[in-house]
């Protein structure tokens, strides 16, 4: 069967590998433009891209899909049966996905139809969910609402960060990918329509979610931190200034002023009290600051028992 596969980042090269290891017919991938990354603002090429050279497939990198016939044009030379979209980046038109006999399928990191848009992995984690899992959907024009192709679950685990969950799903994604691409070549495939009433929305997430509010219960406040990781991160202010807080643990008996400092922890870090807790926090980063070990901060900036955050 012949496949054109789309994705840009590192999950999605994950998943390609898997496919070429189950020996699949990939003969192009679609990816995101080459960018200026890091500090210095080099070009770098997206790590699908650098994966597709070594197996030498053929690469495209349209600045746009929409309303781009000669995109659409090129991705019929290559007489695809089936398209693969693994985290690309950008919705794809319906002519696009007319293009193959099976259509497009796409790993979405929920069990849809809850969490459905473009932060399934931070929500599940904010939400305080226990499980959550990967689908292999058909796309339809229709923000993640097509047929559940597989599905299975995992459970989130307490100190799971959307970093740390992110690439377990994809673990799997990669695994429930390969099964859903030999079960569509057997025709052996099933199918389940969504139940749209019972969808929830996973919006992109914005930089304003991330300041935390320490009148929440200990649990939300540790989620907001793990949840946000790596961006944009969970933050509180310390004398004007941002302090990202990056790790943490809850302390059921710890109780006080909320966003007060209940106690410095030698060699750890400090517990700051939420609604019904305490947190003790355990690494930071101070704007214009490196990350550090909360205990290197406390050090250097006098942090004390009794101050409030955000001061």
């Amino acid at each position: 069967m012949r496949i054109v596969f789309m994705g840009t980042p590192k999950p999605a090269a994950l998943c390609l590998q898997a496919l070429l290891d189950a020996q699949e017919q990939i003969v192009a991938v679609v990816t995101q433009p080459d960018r200026p990354s890091g500090r210095g603002q080099k070009i770098s090429s997206p790590p699908v891209k650098d994966l597709a050279k070594k197996y030498h497939i053929p690469i495209e990198q349209p600045e746009k899909v929409k309303n781009n016939p000669d995109f659409i044009d090129k991705i019929r030379t290559y007489n695809p049966d089936l398209i693969v979209v693994v985290a690309y980046g950008k919705i794809l038109p319906k002519e696009l996905l007319e293009i193959p006999r099976h259509g497009a399928i796409n790993i979405h990191a929920s069990l849809l139809p809850k969490y459905r848009g473009a932060g399934p992995i931070q929500w599940a984690i904010l939400k305080g969910e226990k499980e959550t899992g990967v689908t292999v959907m058909q796309i339809v024009p229709e923000l993640d609402a097509g047929d559940i192709l597989l599905q299975k679950k995992i459970p989130i685990d307490i100190n799971d960060t959307s970093q740390s969950l992110g690439e377990k799903l994809f673990d799997l994604g990669a695994e429930l990918l390969v099964d859903a691409v030999g079960k569509i070549k057997k025709g052996t495939i099933a199918r389940t329509a969504q139940k749209d009433h019972d969808a929830t929305q996973a919006p992109l997430l914005m930089k304003e979610i991330g300041e935390i509010d320490f009148r929440k219960t200990a649990r939300e406040v540790h989620d907001q931190i793990r949840a946000l990781i790596p961006w944009p991160t969970a933050h509180t202010f310390y004398h004007g200034k941002m302090l990202k807080l990056l790790n943490s643990e809850i302390i059921l008996e710890k109780k006080g002023e909320t966003g007060g400092v209940l106690e410095i922890v030698k060699n750890k870090g400090f517990i700051i009290a939420c609604q019904d807790a305490g947190l003790l926090i355990t690494e930071v980063q101070l704007e214009g600051k490196r990350k550090m070990k909360a205990s290197e901060f406390i050090s250097g900036h006098k942090l004390k028992e009794k101050d409030i955050l955000p001061s």
